[in-house]
């Protein structure tokens, strides 16, 4: 084997090992060795490296009172390597320091007002977060990148958020604004909030062990990320699944954003259900929207009828997703995880009547990291250079 070769192996079986015991926790060497094909000298010095790199530990596992020796626990090494992980919603901004492992190590969050194209008020908040952040780490902690999770149509080279119709932003260089700010010489890689969520789901949530998922976000309107085969389906340009601009109702729908009629979350989203519900336009937000749920769960007619039509039409779009990708489950992320559980019965009354019976066995439930969703999703974008490359030559 030339030397080439024998290094793409090492660096290919590294990161699988420490994507393993990042993803799916600590395990044990002959576990690894197991799950990689490996002999266990072999992963033995693996581990060896990566130890000494300081991004996992090893030690003895408890007594089991199983015969023999028992294998040596590896675990990522949370405390020491982390990212910085941002999360730019309609009505919030959050940040937080992530260990590796997808440990939550610390976090903070501000009210983001509904103001049009604010990059500079969003950038100095989050800088100022992921400063904080930074300097409250461990002396002795590394900073392994930055990811950012944004509400909008983002260009995944450089962070540029394309199209944010919700808040006004075209074209603003998000991504190189906040790395500038934060200071740290360190890239800032974006990604779409629904995509990251898809992916946050697919490794760590309500989508494990599925091969294939649909995954919608509602925020102000409605994103979606798709996973085919283990994969995020992102398109040419890193635009796809804008599952929200779906037209359902072209004559007569409400309008949209962006400029059509009829779109899915022009028909589902937060100002359909309040309109719908008869409620004031100075009324918005997630406190606004659990207030329909809530008022229709004590039998207001309003809010029952707003969330049945709400339903309706989700149950539409999601009957045509399924169709399209026949996904082993879909997962209802944001202001929609508040409102699926009240308007289940039509959408699965949907999926009965227009979907394919041979694809009618889907999965149907909330995403299980709830408002964290983009922000794992970010965390997991910020560790993916590491995670594939974890001791350069």
């Amino acid at each position: 084997m030339s030397r080439n070769v024998s290094e793409a192996v090492r660096q290919r079986n590294l990161g699988t090992l420490l994507r393993l015991v990042h993803v799916g926790g600590p395990a044990s060497r002959s576990t690894l060795a197991r799950r990689m094909g490996l002999n266990r000298s072999t992963i033995m010095a693996l581990t060896g490296e990566l130890t000494s790199a300081g991004l996992i530990s090893e030690d003895r596992p408890h007594v089991s009172g199983r015969a023999g020796r028992p294998s040596i626990v590896v675990r990522p090494s949370c405390d020491r390597v982390y990212v910085l992980a941002f999360d730019v919603a309609v009505d919030r901004l959050v940040a937080a320091r992530v260990g590796l492992g997808g440990i939550v190590l610390d976090r903070r969050v501000a009210v983001r007002r509904r103001a049009g194209a604010d990059l500079d008020d969003v950038v100095s908040v989050l800088a100022s977060f992921g400063r904080s952040l930074h300097a409250a780490a461990p002396a002795d902690a590394v900073c392994a990148g930055v990811g950012a999770s944004y509400c909008g149509m983002v260009r995944p080279d450089d962070g540029m958020v394309h199209f944010a119709p919700d808040m006004g932003w075209v074209d603003q260089a998000f991504g190189t604004s906040l790395s500038d700010a934060l200071g740290l010489g360190l890239p800032v890689v974006v990604g779409n909030e629904a995509h990251l969520g898809a992916r946050a789901e697919h490794l760590r949530g309500a989508g494990v062990g599925f091969k294939n998922l649909v995954y919608l976000h509602g925020d102000v309107g409605v994103g979606g990320g798709i996973i085919v085969d283990g994969r995020l389906l992102d398109g040419e340009a890193g635009y796809g699944c804008e599952l929200g601009h779906i037209v359902l109702n072209p004559v007569g729908g409400r309008a949209c954003n962006c400029g059509s009629h009829g779109c899915l979350e022009a028909e589902v989203g937060e100002r359909a259900l309040l309109d719908l519900a008869g409620r004031p336009s100075s009324l918005y937000g997630r406190s606004a929207v659990r207030s329909v749920v809530d008022a229709a769960a004590s039998g207001e007619d309003a809010a029952c009828r707003a969330l049945r039509e709400v339903g309706d039409w989700l149950g539409i779009g999601v009957a045509n997703l399924i169709n399209l990708f026949n996904p082993g489950v879909v997962i209802f992320g944001g202001m929609l995880r508040d409102v699926y559980p009240s308007c289940a019965e039509q959408v699965q009354a949907r999926i009965a009547n227009n979907v394919l019976a041979v694809s009618r066995e889907v999965r149907l439930c909330v995403s299980a990291l709830g408002d964290d969703a983009c922000l794992v999703g970010a965390s997991e974008l910020a560790f993916a250079g590491l995670i594939a490359n974890p001791l350069p030559r």
